[in-house]
Parts: C-alpha cells; sequence; structure tokens
C-alpha cells in the first residue's frame, strides 16, 4: 500500500469547504446550479510524499423528493508551495492540511498525479484502506505504461477528464491516454469492461488497453461501494474527430457515403464481437413490452415538455408502441450506448476506432451494463449523420445537406446489413420497427434537450419527428 490510509479529520473538512466551492463550477459536475451539501470527503494519497491524493467527495443536491447523493471521484495533488506551472490548475490555498500549509491544484494537470497514477497500473499496487482504496491492474498483454512521460489533459469532456501521456523522447512505447472517471458508481465501468473484452478478442476497431485502476468507498449509503476508477489504454496519435470529418465534408460539399459504408462496416464488427464475447438474452416479449413502455413514457415526457410536439403525440405513440408486437427480434447484447460521430476517430492506419464505450452517463451504471437492441446504436448514428449535414446546410444548402445525410444513412445501413444479416431497410421486418421506434426516441429526446440548451437547433430534431412520424 502507497502513502497514509488516514487523513486529519480537520483538514477534511477545511478541503471539503474547498471543493464545495470549486467542484460545482467544473465542467464534469453533473449538478450545476442545485444546491449542494456534504454527505462525505474521504481522501488517500497515492504517493509516498502524500502530494498525489484522491478525494472521494459525496454531495447530496437538490432540495426534498428531488435531493440525489452523488459520488465524485476528485484528484488533487496538495503542494506545501505554490507552483506557478500550475497556475491554471489552482483549487486554492489553505493554512492547515495535514499540518502544513498546502496549494491544492486540479490532479489531472499535475504531471506528479498522473505519474502516481500510472505506477500504479505498471506495478499494480494499491494505496488507502478497506473502506477507501485503489489498486492498479495492467491488462493481460496490454500496452507497456511509459516512464518518464509528459501529460497533457484533453478539453471539452462533459462527465470524465482524459489525460494524454506522452511517452519521452527516444521510448518506442506507444503513447497512452488516462480516462479519469468522474462520478463514481458500484460495479463494473462498461468502458473497460467492453473495450478489454473487444481487444482480447483481437478487434482492431477500439484502442487497445493499457490497464485500469479500480477500488472501494463509502456509498451514499454508508455500505462500501466497489468499481473502476480509470482507464488507460492506447492513444491513437494523429487521428480525426469523425465528427470533424464528416461536417468538412458537408461545408465542402464531398460526398462522405463511403466514409459512412466504412463505418457501418465497423459497427457491424463491433457488434458480432460483442455478441460473441460477451452475454446475450433473447428479445422475448416481456423485454420488448417493456421496452414498448419505457418508449411510449419517453413519447409522454417529451409532449408534456414541449407542447409544439403534442400534434404528433398519437403517431409518435403509435410508432413505439408497434415494438410491443414485434417477432424475430435479435438477441439483445452489450452495445456502445451512446453512439455518434463524436465518440469514433479516423486513423490512417486503423481505419474507423470506436470510444468511450461507458453509455450514455446520466444513466445508472446497472443500466447501461445491461444488454440491449444493438440497432440502438445504430439509431444513434444516424442522428448523428442529420446533425452533421445541419450544421453545414447554411453553406450547401437545406437541399444539398439533406441529400448529404439520405446518402450517408443508405450507404450506413447497407454495410450495416451486410456485416450482420440484419437490414433495417427492409420495409415491415422487425428491425425496421424496432430501429423506427428508436430512432424516433432518440429524436424526440434531442427536441427536448434543444428546446432547453440551444433553441436554435430545435429545427434538426423536430424534422426528425415530423419524417419518423408521418
Amino acid at each position: 500500500m502507497t502513502g497514509p490510509t488516514t487523513t486529519d479529520p480537520a483538514s477534511d473538512a477545511a478541503l471539503a469547504e474547498l471543493l464545495l466551492r470549486w467542484a460545482p463550477q467544473q465542467r464534469w459536475f453533473a449538478h450545476k446550479g442545485a444546491s449542494v451539501h456534504l454527505q462525505r470527503l474521504e481522501r488517500t494519497a497515492l504517493d509516498e510524499g502524500g502530494v498525489a491524493q484522491l478525494v472521494a467527495l459525496t454531495v447530496r443536491t437538490g432540495l426534498g423528493e428531488e435531493a440525489t447523493s452523488t459520488v465524485y471521484a476528485v484528484p488533487l495533488t496538495v503542494r506545501p508551495a505554490p507552483d506557478d506551472d500550475l497556475a491554471g490548475a489552482l483549487v486554492g490555498h489553505l493554512p492547515d492540511v495535514d499540518g502544513a500549509e498546502a496549494w491544492v491544484y486540479d490532479g489531472p494537470h499535475d504531471p506528479t498525479f498522473t505519474r502516481a497514477l500510472l505506477t500504479l497500473v505498471a506495478s499494480e499496487e494499491g494505496a488507502g484502506s478497506a473502506s477507501f482504496g485503489v489498486h492498479g491492474t495492467s491488462a493481460d498483454g496490454g500496452l507497456p505504461v511509459p516512464a518518464g512521460a509528459r501529460t497533457k489533459v484533453l478539453g471539452g469532456e462533459q462527465s470524465n477528464t482524459s489525460i494524454v501521456v506522452t511517452p519521452p523522447d527516444g521510448s518506442d512505447a506507444a503513447p497512452l491516454i488516462a480516462k479519469v472517471f468522474r462520478v463514481l458508481s458500484a460495479g463494473d465501468n462498461p468502458d473497460v469492461v467492453v473495450q478489454t473484452a473487444l481487444a482480447a478478442a483481437g478487434c482492431e476497431r477500439v484502442p487497445r488497453p493499457a490497464g485500469w485502476v479500480d477500488g472501494q468507498w463509502t456509498a451514499p449509503d454508508g455500505q462500501v461501494a466497489h468499481g473502476h476508477l480509470a482507464h488507460l489504454t492506447e492513444f491513437l496519435a494523429g487521428s480525426q474527430d469523425a465528427w470533424r470529418v464528416a461536417t468538412a465534408a458537408v461545408e465542402e460539399g464531398r460526398d462522405f457515403s463511403a466514409d459512412a459504408g466504412e463505418l457501418g462496416a465497423a459497427t457491424a464488427e463491433v457488434h458480432a464481437v460483442l455478441a460473441r464475447e460477451l452475454a446475450t438474452e433473447p428479445a422475448t416479449p416481456e423485454r420488448l413490452a417493456a421496452l414498448a413502455d419505457g418508449l411510449t413514457a419517453r413519447v409522454a415526457w417529451a409532449c408534456t415538455a414541449v407542447p409544439q410536439l403534442r400534434e404528433v403525440a398519437e403517431a409518435a405513440t403509435a410508432r413505439v408502441d408497434a415494438v410491443r408486437h414485434v417477432t424475430g427480434a435479435p438477441d439483445l447484447q452489450r452495445v456502445h450506448g451512446d453512439y455518434h460521430l463524436g465518440q469514433v476517430l479516423r486513423s490512417e492506419q486503423r481505419g474507423w476506432v470506436l470510444l468511450d464505450f461507458e453509455g450514455e452517463p446520466l444513466r445508472p451504471l446497472a443500466e447501461r451494463s445491461v444488454p440491449d437492441l444493438a440497432l440502438r446504436d445504430v439509431a444513434g448514428m444516424l442522428r448523428s449523420f442529420d446533425y452533421a449535414a445541419s450544421s453545414g446546410a447554411d453553406r450547401v444548402g437545406e437541399e444539398a445537406a439533406g441529400r448529404w445525410a439520405a446518402a450517408c444513412r443508405e450507404a450506413f445501413l447497407a454495410a450495416y446489413a451486410r456485416g450482420t444479416g440484419v437490414d433495417p431497410r427492409e420495409p415491415g421486418s422487425a428491425a425496421a420497427t424496432l430501429l423506427a421506434a428508436l430512432e424516433l426516441d432518440k429524436a424526440l429526446y434531442e427536441v427536448v434537450y434543444e428546446v432547453r440548451n440551444r433553441p436554435d437547433w430545435v429545427g434538426i430534431p423536430m424534422g426528425a419527428v415530423r419524417r419518423l412520424t408521418s
């Protein structure tokens, strides 16, 4: 075990007060604007000097029946003097932390924290105590963890924090990316489980794993919870984000259907490997009825949230309720769960590579690990093509953007059908009924989201809702 297993209660209280002011301003904090109250703070050092520390911060947000408790992982470095190189990552200054004056920094921005995290994985060591502790694991046959690496935090993430780890000059080690999960939930994180299973099966459509950090902490109910805290994988240097590639094609008036077809084939390959390597379940009438109930409830929710949708409520309800009567549906299996162009990279050496198998971050972890319809991923990508096309409509015109999206849709579905034997384009088929319902469900969610967050964008999903209910 590395570092102390106990911390000073007075220091914990001062640190908690500091974090309660700082954390709600961070992108990864899930309850912005809500009242925030401390429920518990646990922390442990990850290195011998106690500079690199990990905090499990349990906060209660909201009031009354709407109140919820969430455990956040907060990596920190605690230094006895200010560090000018880390000025932009300063969390705050405290007069006394464990008996000394301390400057507290956001850990992922401090190479000292990342080195401690890498050491845990490479050495498969642990830190902390039985109630709050962590342990590193190297993936079987995984990539080596480089020593003396340079680190950089990626910007733009909403729910996690990712750190690029670049080997020193002259090293033949591959660059890595360490993803720190910010919301801690009991159970195995699907990002670790699914990517590891795909890589172990020889699938080149995901980054190769290097290892992970798991551990235990005190859950909001006071019980000890176990789960993953970080995931370390290959970083595909020089790759391009599929969203950027696609939107550039729209704006330049370039056909993207060949790329979309290759993406459909890659998606089919991943789904086939997941169905072979991880557990599947039959799509029984009971499971389909439960799915139909959930989709019907989502229609009602969306129509309540956005009164404009009430004009399509009857047609939308009929479209999703048709799921109840489907026969011959494909088996349920592990899926990506939050699939769109932003979750895919284009690598010159490997083609399309899929990332971030966590599922929708706001759904409970237990739900994200349950087998689902693979067509949910297909629906997500079709909606993403629609958004990409609309991003360039002002430049190329709505008609041209619509043709671009339709060509992408056709190429993606054709390639997916060739790879899986499941063709959602076949009228009246089980796959066609399921895909139509799932795509409509996604579009309804998007309407509500856009009304609440980006009203100028609401026309994109509204157009899809009208098309899918006509």
